[in-house]
């Protein structure tokens, strides 16, 4: 998949858990997606000095700098703030999703990913500007 039918889209996949971190790669890359990889969120932050991708899927639950510290520093961060950044987790609850929302997450999205084109879709509508159904989000 490409952004203007020549460079591949790159995603910056942050989990500690390197088992999802491979299983994610490898359906993403599939799909097209150039994938960098980091697992935990100071590394994250690290990569985003160097690099720039057009989409951020961060994890909360992380050693050294969890994913809520990391996306208020990508949203603090004049490079980084118009980043989407999924939120790809286990947190269910309804004080999470919010959380989330209220720090600047583009997408909530709870794991295990149970449906990898669900996942793959969820990116495309994030890419192309589409804003999440409200009734997904009233859910919460």
């Amino acid at each position: 998949m490409t952004s203007d039918g020549s460079k591949p889209i790159r995603i910056l996949l942050v989990d500690d858990h390197r088992d999802m971190v491979l299983a994610t790669r490898v359906f993403l890359e599939g799909e097209g997606f150039e994938v960098m990889e980091a697992f935990d969120g100071i590394q994250a932050l690290e990569l985003l000095k160097a690099e720039r991708p057009d989409l951020i899927v961060l994890d909360v639950m992380m050693p050294r700098l969890d994913g809520w510290s990391t996306l208020a520093r990508i949203q603090a961060d004049e490079r980084t703030k118009d980043i989407p950044v999924v939120m790809l987790t286990a947190l269910k609850e309804a004080s999470s999703v919010r959380t989330g929302i209220d720090l600047g997450c583009t997408w909530y999205y709870t794991k295990p990913i149970s449906d990898y084109a669900d996942f793959a879709l969820v990116i495309q509508r994030i890419l192309q500007g589409l804003e999440p159904p409200a009734a997904e989000l009233e859910d919460w």
